[in-house]
């Protein structure tokens, strides 16, 4: 006799079209390309909303540290600076030498 299995029921949640929006401009932030080249272009879809662009765009505009250009053709160009550190590779220079302990 094989044991009944239980029944789950599985819930989908939607996301909104804001936190859709953000997640798409997020993974295109951290792309490695676009990391490598401190900038990236943001073309806006036909399922984004103008609420939902309008919001995310404004996020994007208080952010410190971002440059962000609104170009003709409806895309934007958002721009960063490299932070302090965040290019240095770590090489022997970096560590500190201790002395041997005998």
């Amino acid at each position: 006799m094989s044991k009944p299995q239980k029944a789950t029921s599985v819930v989908r949640v939607e996301m909104s079209g804001v936190e859709r929006l953000g997640l798409r401009v997020s993974s295109m932030v951290n792309h490695p390309a676009a990391q490598a080249q401190r900038w990236v272009t943001i073309h806006r879809l036909d399922t984004d909303g103008d609420r939902e662009w309008e919001e995310v765009m404004g996020v994007l505009s208080e952010t410190d540290g971002l440059d962000i250009t609104f170009d003709d053709d409806g895309g934007v160009t958002v721009k960063w600076e490299s932070i302090e550190g965040e290019d240095a590779p770590v090489g022997i220079a970096d560590f500190e030498e201790e002395p041997a302990p005998f």
